[in-house]
C-alpha cells in the first residue's frame, strides 16, 4: 500500500510539474525508507505492476483514475512470486514467505500439485473463425455459429423496428422482440462454449493457444462480425478458469509465432501465406498441410516449449517431479519486475 501510493503520489506531482509521466521502480525510495528493504521485493515490484496497470486501464478508458489506498480498507493481503521454491507449504502448517520465514496458516483445502505434464495431456488450438478452433490432433470444435443462424430473422425484426413511431407503445414492443432474439443467441454461445470449455479441461494438463488480439482481428481484417459470432475471448476466459480450478495450465504463445507458416515436420518456414490458402505443401519434405491443423501442432510444440523454459527458470524444490503451482497462466515474455 505504501509503495503503490507512493508511486502515485509522485506520478501525480511530476505530471503537474512538467506536463509528462514520470517513471518510477519500487528500488529509487529504498535509500529514503530503509525499512523497504525489510519487505519482499517482488511484493513491491507486484505493486508496481498494479499501479500500471491500473493508469493503463484509465488510458483505455476502462475504469476512473487511480485512487490512493487506504489502510482502513480492502484486503490485508498482498502479492508475491515463487521463485526457486522461496514459497512452499510445509507440514500442511505453515507457508514458507520472502523475508517472513514460516507462517501459520489454516488450509481449507488442498492444493493439488501440478506433475511433469505429459506430451499426450497437452493439447494445442489454433483459432479458427469458423468452427472457433482447430485442434493438435486434427479436430474441429464445430462452432454452429448461432448468430449466422439468426440473421435473417434478427434482419426482419429490425426492418419492423426501423419502421416503428419511436416512443410508441409498438416501438418498445419490437425493441423487446429484438432484444430478445440477441439474447437468445448470447445464451446459446455461453452454453456452447461453457460445455466445450469444461470437455477440454478435463481431458488436458495444458492447453496451448496464441495470444490473440480479437478486437484487431475484427478492425483490421475486416472480421468483425465473425469474430463477435465465435466468441473466442469468452471462451478462454472460461478455458482458463476452469484450468486453474483443476490445477491445470492455459499457455499462450506469442501472436508473432509463425504457427501456420512452420512446416510442422521439417521445420520450414514459408515466407508468405495468405488467409485465403487453406492448404500448402511444404517445398522442402513435400508435404502438404491443412493449415489450421499444422498450425495447432506447432502452436502445441512452442507451448511445449514455453513451459520447459518457464520451469528451468522456477526450478524445482523437494520433490523433483512438482515443477508447476496450481493456476499459473503462462506466457511467452517472462513478467517485468
Amino acid at each position: 500500500r505504501f509503495i503503490y501510493n507512493k508511486m502515485l503520489e509522485d506520478k501525480i506531482d511530476y505530471y503537474q510539474a512538467h506536463k509528462m509521466m514520470l517513471n518510477t521502480t519500487p528500488a529509487q525510495y529504498k535509500s529514503e525508507f530503509e525499512w523497504l528493504n525489510e519487505v519482499d521485493s517482488l511484493a513491491l515490484a507486484n505493486a508496481q505492476l498494479n499501479l500500471q496497470r491500473a493508469f493503463k486501464n484509465f488510458f483505455q478508458h476502462q475504469t476512473e483514475f487511480p485512487k490512493f489506498k487506504s489502510k482502513h480498507r480492502g484486503d490485508k493481503s498482498y502479492t508475491t512470486n515463487n521463485q526457486n521454491g522461496s514459497i512452499r507449504i510445509e507440514d500442511g502448517k505453515y507457508i514458507k514467505l520472502p523475508k517472513m520465514g514460516l507462517v501459520r496458516i489454516k488450509v481449507h483445502r488442498q492444493i493439488p500439485p501440478v506433475k511433469v505434464i505429459e506430451e499426450d495431456k497437452v493439447i494445442g488450438l489454433d483459432m479458427d473463425m469458423k468452427n472457433l478452433f482447430t485442434d493438435s490432433q486434427g479436430k474441429r470444435a464445430g462452432y454452429p455459429r448461432y448468430y449466422r443462424k439468426m440473421q435473417d430473422k434478427l434482419s426482419k425484426e429490425q426492418r419492423k423496428l426501423s419502421k416503428c413511431v419511436n416512443g410508441s407503445n409498438n416501438y418498445y414492443k419490437q425493441k423487446r422482440a429484438v432484444a430478445k432474439l440477441h439474447e437468445k443467441v448470447a445464451n446459446q454461445r455461453r452454453d456452447f462454449l461453457h460445455k466445450l470449455s469444461n470437455r477440454i479441461a478435463n481431458d488436458y494438463d495444458a492447453v496451448c493457444i496464441e495470444d490473440l488480439n480479437m478486437k484487431a482481428m475484427g478492425q483490421c481484417l475486416n472480421l468483425g462480425k465473425s469474430v463477435a459470432d465465435n466468441g473466442w475471448g469468452m471462451f478462454t476466459s472460461f478455458l482458463n478458469y476452469k484450468l486453474e480450478d483443476k490445477g491445470k495450465v492455459l499457455v499462450r504463445v506469442g501472436k508473432w509465432y509463425p504457427s501456420s507458416k512452420t512446416c510442422s515436420v521439417c521445420g520450414y518456414e514459408k515466407e508468405e501465406l495468405t488467409l485465403d490458402i487453406r492448404e500448402w505443401e511444404c517445398p522442402n519434405c513435400h508435404t502438404i498441410h491443412d493449415r489450421d491443423i499444422n498450425a495447432a501442432i506447432n502452436i502445441k510444440r512452442q507451448g511445449l516449449r514455453v513451459m520447459s523454459h518457464e520451469f528451468e527458470n522456477r526450478g524445482t524444490h523437494g520433490d523433483s517431479s512438482l515443477i508447476l503451482s496450481t493456476g499459473v497462466l503462462l506466457s511467452e515474455k517472462p513478467p517485468l519486475l
